[in-house]
């Protein structure tokens, strides 16, 4: 009987003990941490002239993506300029020009300023190639917006090519602004070669 009172008082002490340790323990206040990212490498990269077969137009990629044209119920000519490392893709579609430039071009705009709700400024930028025959507009969308860049490009007589970043991810200005800056940079670069052929 003795043997089992001094049991009891050691499995209470032990108890008390823990209890009061947990307590003590745990009284420091939790303090909120930032999210962390990840750390964006690009590699180096160079840019290779596309010029798909049957299509009425060419530029030049980076070699960081590749033109998937096997898009499914999409129109003829339509391609998306894929950035498998990114985790992005340029959406661009073709339309033929049949007196509907007005309309195409109203469009193209609507689909940038459709994200003005969340764009902290919508600057664009015109562009004009007489030589080639190409004029557009480059729209670059600041801030948490799902496209951080649009334009459109056309001759004004026979075609009309519009394209749209995206990335497959939740748009985060901050953590994607080392890839949106090289992005920016290959659709500037698109642009800036592309051609009707």
């Amino acid at each position: 009987m003795w043997c089992y009172l001094d049991r009891m008082r050691v499995v209470r002490f032990i108890f008390f003990a823990v209890a009061a340790i947990v307590l003590v323990g745990c009284s420091r206040p939790s303090v909120p941490r930032p999210f962390g990212y990840y750390r964006i490498e690009i590699p180096a990269y160079s840019y290779e002239r596309v010029a798909l077969a049957g299509y009425p137009y060419s530029y030049e990629q980076s070699s960081l993506a590749y033109a998937d044209t096997r898009l499914e119920n999409a129109e003829p000519y339509w391609v998306d300029i894929v950035y498998p490392t990114l985790n992005a893709r340029i959406h661009c579609s073709y339309k033929p020009l049949e007196g509907n430039l007005r309309q195409l071009t109203d469009d193209a705009v609507r689909f940038v300023f459709d994200h003005a709700i969340k764009a902290d400024a919508i600057p664009e930028q015109g562009y004009t190639d007489a030589r080639h025959r190409v004029w557009g507009v480059y729209y670059d969308l600041e801030g948490n917006t799902a496209s951080p860049a649009q334009f459109f490009l056309t001759d004004s007589v026979h075609h009309f090519f519009r394209g749209a970043l995206y990335y497959n991810t939740i748009p985060n200005a901050d953590s994607l602004a080392p890839v949106n800056e090289v992005l920016r940079a290959d659709i500037h670069h698109l642009i800036e070669s592309f051609c009707w052929q």
